[in-house]
C-alpha cells in the first residue's frame, strides 16, 4: 500500500484532480513554468510541487534537469509535427494551401502570450554546447527548414530555400518583435508580409532574377577570404 505522498498522488488521481500521468504532469508543468520563468528561472522543487509530485519523482523520471529541459523540447517537436500531419491530411493535393496554413499556424503562434518560441528562448538561454537540449533544438530546426523547404518546392517555388529561408527570418524576427513591442507592433503584419514574400516567388514573378542579383551583390560585399 501507498504511503505519504505517493498516496496522495493516487488519491488526486482517483478523484480526477490530476487526470495526466505523473510524467505528462511534469513536463506540461515544466514547460509552463519554463516559458514564464525562463530555464534558470525555476527549479526543479517549484516544477515538482506545481506538478503535484515531489522531486523523486521527477528525477526518477527524467534523471535532471538538463534532461527535463531536452525533453519538454521534444514535447514541442511532437506538436509541431502533428500541425505538419494535420495540414498534410488537410490540404493532401495543394502545396500552396499547406504554405499559408503553415503561415497561419506561425501567427496564431505570436498571439498566444508573446513569449515567443519555446525552442529558440530556451536556445538562448543555453551556454553549454553539451546541454542535451542543444541536439535537440539543432535537429529541430533543422527538421524545420528542409520541410518548409521541400514544401515551397512542391508548391512550383523555383528558389525554394531562399523562400522558406526568408519566410523562417521573417517569423524569428516576428517573434523578437512580439516580446519586444507587443502584438500591435510589427508582427501585427507577419500574415500580410509573409503572403507578400510568398507571392513575389510565385512563377513568373521574376525572384529567381532578383535571387541571383541579390546573390552576386552578397559575394561582391563578403571580405575576401585570407
Amino acid at each position: 500500500m501507498a504511503t505519504g505522498k505517493a498516496l496522495t498522488e493516487e488519491m488526486q488521481n482517483c478523484f480526477g484532480l490530476h487526470p495526466l500521468k505523473p510524467r505528462d504532469r511534469i513536463i506540461a508543468t515544466a514547460r509552463d513554468l519554463f516559458r514564464k520563468h525562463g530555464i534558470r528561472g525555476i527549479g526543479v522543487d517549484a516544477i515538482a510541487e506545481a506538478a503535484g509530485t515531489n522531486k523523486m519523482t521527477l528525477y526518477r523520471h527524467f534523471g535532471s534537469k538538463d534532461e527535463l529541459v531536452a525533453e519538454c523540447l521534444r514535447d514541442v517537436a511532437r506538436e509541431v509535427d502533428a500541425f505538419w500531419q494535420e495540414a498534410e491530411a488537410k490540404y493532401p493535393d495543394d502545396p500552396l494551401a499547406r504554405l499559408r496554413a503553415w503561415v497561419i499556424g506561425g501567427s496564431e503562434c505570436l498571439g498566444e502570450d508573446g513569449r515567443g518560441c519555446e525552442i529558440a528562448n530556451v536556445a538562448v538561454e543555453l551556454a553549454e554546447d553539451e546541454h542535451p537540449a542543444r541536439q535537440v533544438i539543432e535537429e529541430f530546426k533543422q527538421d524545420q527548414r528542409k520541410r518548409l523547404v521541400k514544401l515551397c518546392g512542391e508548391a512550383g517555388v523555383a528558389q525554394a530555400e531562399l523562400l522558406a529561408d526568408t519566410l523562417i527570418l521573417l517569423l524569428e524576427g516576428a517573434r523578437v518583435s512580439r516580446q519586444a513591442e507587443g502584438k500591435e507592433g510589427p508582427c501585427a503584419r507577419f500574415v500580410v508580409s509573409a503572403e507578400a514574400v510568398i507571392a513575389s516567388f510565385a512563377p513568373g514573378s521574376g525572384a529567381g532574377k532578383r535571387a541571383r542579383a541579390a546573390e552576386k551583390i552578397a559575394k561582391a560585399a563578403a571580405p575576401a577570404s585570407a
